[in-house]
């Protein structure tokens, strides 16, 4: 098996004792996102195994979007990264 040479970590272990490693996180180019693969990014960033500029490029994904991602999940947890839950987790501040 030929593993690519990357920058940075090829696995990190999580706070639950779990491995993340690249291969666990979304192929680029992802255009569909679960809340499962989200996850997987924000988590592959929060722990070090990529950077969040190296997922912002990888991923085509705007500063703003990954920040949601992360402040949801912050907030509210892994629920709140799930399509069907924007509205009931991002309510505008204030109310």
């Amino acid at each position: 098996m030929y593993l690519r040479k990357v920058e940075g970590a090829r696995a990190v272990t999580l706070p639950d004792g779990t491995v993340l490693s690249r291969a666990d996180l979304p192929p680029a180019g992802t255009v569909r996102w679960v809340a499962s693969r989200k996850l997987a990014v924000v988590r592959g960033v929060l722990y070090g195994l990529l950077s969040k500029e190296e997922a912002l490029d990888l991923y085509q994904l705007s500063e703003e979007e990954f920040q949601g991602w992360v402040s949801a999940m912050a907030e509210h947890g892994r629920e709140a990264l799930k399509a069907t839950t924007l509205k009931k987790y991002r309510q505008p501040k204030g109310e």
